[in-house]
């Protein structure tokens, strides 16, 4: 695996875990979210994949 690849996946799993925390913080200070935790799983996945592929696209334009 390329260093590249491998620091998107970084990238997006920080993303899902932090949109987790995020969300369970909420959660947790007495919101309340319209969806329960199998769709926050769900969303967290998503959100994942994005940010997988927004650093993947991103990275490969910075100048270095």
């Amino acid at each position: 695996m390329s260093r590249r690849r491998k620091s998107s996946l970084l990238w997006g799993l920080v993303g899902a875990l932090l949109f987790l925390v995020l969300a369970l913080g909420y959660r947790l200070a007495g919101g309340s979210l319209p969806v329960g935790v199998g769709a926050l799983a769900g969303i967290a996945l998503g959100v994942g994949v994005v940010v997988t592929a927004l650093a993947a696209a991103l990275e490969a334009r910075l100048p270095r």
